[in-house]
C-alpha cells in the first residue's frame, strides 16, 4: 500500500514539474524569440547614387536604431555602374538611382517588379567654381572663358548626362568639348572643383550644398534637360525580400523624406 502511495506521489509531483517548466516556457517564449530575432541580423546591402550618400546614411542611423536586427549597407557610385552591377548579378535588395532610364532598364530586364518601384525625389542641376576662384564665371555660357570643365560621364553618370543636354540646348557643348574632364560620378567632379583641379563643374545642387569649398553659380532650368527624378525599387531576387521592402517603406515616410529635403532634394508626390 505504501508503495502504491509512493508510485501515486511520485507521478503527481512528476506532473507538477512538468507542467511549471511547461508555464514557464510559455512565459518565456516571447523573449526568447526576440531574443532569437536579434541574434539572427540581417544584412541589406543598397545600391544608391553618389549624389545621395549623406542623406542615405542618417537616414540608416535612424532606421537601424529602430530595426536592431537590419544592417544596412550602402554601394555608392554612378547610377549606370550600378545598374550594370545589378544586371550582372551583383547581390543587391534595393537600387536607388539618379536616373530612369538606368531603372527602367532593370525594369525591362525583369530584375525589378514595376510596382515595387517609385519615384521618390528630384533634385537640380547646378554650375559651381571654387570659392576662391578669379574667373568671371556667373553662366553656363561663361564656360567657354575657361581652360578646364568637369562633367560625369554622359553614359553612365545621370548628372554627365544632363550636364551635357544643357550645354547642348545652350549651344556652348561644341566650343567647351575639348576642355571637359570626365569623371566616374558626381562626387568627382565636385572633388575636382574644390581641389582647383578644374575651373568649373556641374553638379546636383544636393552635391554643391555639402561642400564648403564651392559656390553655385548658375541653376540649369528645367526645360533644358530630362526631368531629375531618383527611382527606388525592390530587386526581384532580393535574399531578403521582407526586410528589403521594410526599408523601401521607410524610406518613403515622413521622417526619411525630410531627411532628403533638408539635403536639398525635392518631392514629387
Amino acid at each position: 500500500m505504501k508503495k502504491r502511495n509512493l508510485i501515486i506521489y511520485s507521478m503527481m509531483l512528476l506532473l507538477l514539474v512538468v507542467s511549471g517548466c511547461s508555464a514557464n516556457e510559455q512565459t518565456k517564449k516571447p523573449e526568447e524569440q526576440n531574443q532569437e530575432a536579434s541574434e539572427k541580423k540581417v544584412e541589406l546591402t543598397i545600391s544608391a547614387a553618389a549624389s545621395l550618400q549623406d542623406a542615405l546614411n542618417e537616414i540608416k542611423a535612424t532606421f537601424e536604431k529602430e530595426h536592431s536586427y537590419v544592417k544596412v549597407n550602402y554601394n555608392f557610385g554612378s547610377s549606370g555602374a550600378l545598374q550594370q552591377q545589378i544586371s550582372q548579378g551583383a547581390p543587391v535588395d534595393l537600387f536607388f538611382s539618379a536616373a530612369e532610364d538606368k531603372f527602367d532598364k532593370l525594369v525591362q530586364d525583369g530584375l525589378i517588379v514595376k510596382s515595387k518601384g517609385i519615384d521618390l525625389v528630384g533634385n537640380e542641376l547646378v554650375l559651381v567654381v571654387p570659392n576662391d576662384s578669379k574667373k568671371k564665371i556667373k553662366s553656363f555660357e561663361d564656360l567657354t572663358k575657361t581652360d578646364k570643365i568637369s562633367i560625369g560621364t554622359p553614359e553612365a553618370v545621370p548628372a554627365g548626362q544632363y550636364a551635357k543636354e544643357t550645354l547642348e540646348k545652350l549651344n556652348v557643348w561644341k566650343a567647351i568639348e575639348g576642355k571637359v574632364v570626365f569623371a566616374k560620378d558626381v562626387r568627382q567632379v565636385l572633388t575636382y572643383v574644390e581641389t582647383n583641379n578644374v575651373e568649373a563643374g556641374i553638379v546636383y545642387k544636393t552635391d554643391a550644398l555639402i561642400s564648403q569649398k564651392v559656390k553655385i553659380v548658375a541653376t540649369a532650368e528645367e526645360n533644358t534637360h530630362a526631368p531629375i527624378i531618383y527611382p527606388l525599387g525592390v530587386i526581384k531576387n532580393s535574399s531578403h525580400p521582407k526586410e528589403a521592402h521594410l526599408f523601401y517603406d521607410y524610406l518613403q515616410n515622413e521622417t526619411s523624406m525630410k531627411t532628403l529635403e533638408k539635403y536639398g532634394f525635392k518631392g514629387i508626390n
